[in-house]
């Protein structure tokens, strides 16, 4: 039987047991700092608009490996996305558990989720990438994807809401994204989606939601006006076998298109398994390259740029680009292969 009495925890204790549960990467955000900083203060995500007890969040990400990066389909991509996907609530809510069992009510929202009452698009109670921001895990890309210094954008969080009150991490305030003079995802993107710091969501979701909520409830729309003949063949297309399978395996639901992802030079795994693979640009154009020269010289004309807003830059990293994150995170990555490779050589 389980013991509710409270028992003192810390916020290194929480850490620990969500490497040891299997989480990639941790990190805690104060739930009062999440309340004050909502990522768009007109549709507020905020832990207070889910209980007003929760204290910390605990911030989980679980990486997507590398090598679906590399083929020629998306579909392995996609499905490695429902497999991250579980493997991640799985994670949580065995912490969610433990926590609870510890004395300090928990829950886990969910990483991917939408409220239409909220606002028309993919949005929910909460933003797991800025969860991730303020967790100190890393920060917004040129795409407004959450980037980490040892995965890049090739990842999934969730939160673990808590009723106890942990000592929270800082947020990076060194930018993580190579930024505007990288703008390799913006020449990627089929649907030319990418701003500056910021991302067209209508663009993006013709190829990362193909089969995705507004998809599905267009189609509904549509079948309710539709005469029996009409109904019939809407019924026999291939959009049905679409929505049937986004709904069994999430496949085209979203993560539909990993282009930005795949070639994102953050991260070591990138650098590992992806730089030789992913170093040529099919997609890229004369004026994808011109926008990305654009982004480039208002950033250093210091332009007024939403995505960089005194609200926005928050969350894509004050002090800049400097690469010192990323350094860090490679050479910790060189040790620990160094240090593999010589307990390889003793044992032999």
């Amino acid at each position: 039987m389980p013991n509710f009495r409270k028992q003192p925890l810390t916020a290194q204790a929480v850490k620990s047991k969500a490497l040891e549960l299997g989480a990639d990467l941790v990190g805690i955000a104060s739930a009062e700092v999440l309340n004050s900083f909502p990522p768009d203060p007109k549709y507020p995500q905020t832990p207070d608009r889910i209980s007003p007890y929760v204290k910390s969040v605990v911030v989980i990400v679980q990486h997507i490996p590398a090598a679906v990066f590399r083929c020629k389909q998306m579909v392995p991509v996609q499905y490695m996305d429902m497999v991250i996907l579980r493997r991640m609530d799985k994670v949580a809510t065995k912490l969610a558990m433990w926590l609870e069992d510890s004395g300090h009510p928990s829950f886990v929202t969910a990483a991917q989720e939408t409220d239409w009452n909220m606002k028309r698009a993919s949005y929910g109670y909460l933003s797991t990438r800025h969860l991730g921001i303020e967790a100190g895990l890393g920060n917004f890309g040129l795409e407004v994807n959450i980037l980490t210094p040892e995965y890049g954008p090739r990842l999934y969080l969730t939160g673990i809401l808590t009723e106890v009150e942990l000592e929270a991490d800082e947020p990076m305030q060194e930018q993580v994204c190579v930024g505007e003079g990288c703008s390799r995802c913006l020449h990627a993107c089929p649907g030319d989606a990418v701003g500056h710091f910021d991302i067209n969501k209508p663009a993006c979701a013709q190829f990362a939601q193909e089969f995705g909520y507004m998809t599905v409830t267009a189609m509904l729309q549509r079948y309710a006006r539709a005469d029996a003949a009409e109904k019939k063949q809407m019924l026999q297309s291939r959009d049905l076998y679409g929505f049937w399978q986004g709904i069994l395996r999430v496949v085209g639901s979203f993560g539909d298109c990993p282009r930005c992802l795949a070639v994102c030079p953050v991260g070591t795994d990138y650098h590992a398994f992806l730089a030789d693979d992913q170093k040529e640009i099919p997609e890229i154009t004369d004026d994808k390259v011109a926008k990305g020269e654009m982004f480039k010289a208002a950033r250093k004309n210091l332009a007024d740029v939403p995505g960089l807003s005194d609200w926005n830059v928050r969350w894509v990293g004050p002090e800049g680009y400097s690469g010192k994150a990323a350094k860090q995170v490679r050479n910790a990555f060189r040790d620990k292969q160094a240090r593999l490779m010589a307990a390889t050589a003793e044992d032999e």
